[in-house]
């Protein structure tokens, strides 16, 4: 079975249902805590009672500075929203580890920033040195992922779109909340991975509910995929994409062959003026929650719950 992991100021702890115990380590970060393992076994067969999850504060599971890969378009329903038809090649994108935040932090959207989107995806935190060439199998995941977080690819999309820049756009401070759970998961439960549901909810309305078997490419060909020019080392974390449902979405396809007639500055105004009026992009007051977890509860990733708020 997998072990919940919960990181604070005062250090790392095994959560136990409500409770959680003090895992006795000198890791600082997210490797060095991987690499001391036993010391997360002894505290999750400790008999210690434990102090309560609600006394602790979370903060985001993987420490930084470390690599934040993601992949782009990597389910169907987010294919089809998107407006993207047949073969969709396997696209790859950097974030800066800055943006990673925790569980329960505020998600501020910048000044210049008009439409904010969320993207609640499963995130890999891999637990050995996956070299340049590295070839994955199913049987191999094991070997290369020590655990699961839950994530959110916060993007803001009149930058990506206009820009075509996916780093900036999806790296600003705030933009990856993530945890409150460091999964670490046994050899067994890899199997149990594609009955992981992926929900989010914007003010207690559903926005995004998928199960990973709505996945295209999944975590071993990804890595592999990945492996041909990146290396990625323990700690690092992989974002594997995001199911459909989020604010953004391409325009009919009567809209879509008009516009591509227009010059490109026109183009953007006519799409934009159109996205104003769309009310699911995220506004300074909304709270965003997020969870995943299988069905059976074998696998939980936990919840967060992210405020948004416009810059100061």
């Amino acid at each position: 079975m997998s072990t919940n992991v919960l990181r604070t100021t005062d250090g790392w702890w095994v959560v136990r249902d409500e409770r959680a115990v003090r895992i006795e380590t000198e890791a600082v970060t997210t490797a060095e805590l991987l690499a001391d393992r036993d010391a997360v076994r002894e505290a999750a067969a400790s008999t210690d009672s434990g102090t309560l999850v609600v006394d602790l504060v979370a903060l985001p599971p993987v420490t930084t500075p470390c690599r934040v890969v993601a992949q782009m378009v990597n389910y169907r329903s987010h294919a089809k929203d998107s407006g993207f038809t047949g073969d969709i090649p396997p696209t790859f994108f950097r974030k800066a580890s800055g943006s990673v935040s925790g569980p329960h932090d505020t998600i501020v959207r910048p000044p210049h920033v008009k439409f904010l989107d969320y993207e609640v995806e499963l995130g890999l935190v891999m637990g050995a040195p996956l070299p340049v060439g590295t070839v994955v199998e199913e049987q191999d995941l094991p070997r290369y992922v020590a655990g699961l977080v839950l994530t959110n690819d916060v993007s803001a999309r009149d930058v990506q779109l206009t820009k075509t820049q996916f780093y900036e756009s999806k790296s600003y401070p705030t933009f990856t909340p993530t945890g409150p759970y460091l999964a670490l998961l046994e050899p067994e439960d890899f199997a149990h991975l594609t009955n992981l549901r992926l929900r989010l909810n914007v003010n207690g309305v559903p926005r995004q509910d998928r199960t990973l078997a709505d996945m295209i490419v999944r975590p071993a060909q990804a890595l592999t995929l990945l492996a041909r020019f990146q290396t990625l080392d323990p700690g690092d974390l992989l974002l594997t994409g995001t199911p459909g449902g989020t604010a953004l979405k391409a325009p009919p396809k009567p809209i879509a062959k008009i516009s591509a007639l227009l010059p490109p500055a026109a183009r953007w105004k006519a799409f934009f003026k159109g996205q104003a009026k769309n009310p699911l992009y995220l506004r300074d007051g909304d709270l965003v929650t997020a969870t995943i977890a299988t069905p059976d509860g074998r696998l939980d990733l936990g919840e967060q719950r992210n405020a948004v708020a416009d810059a100061r």
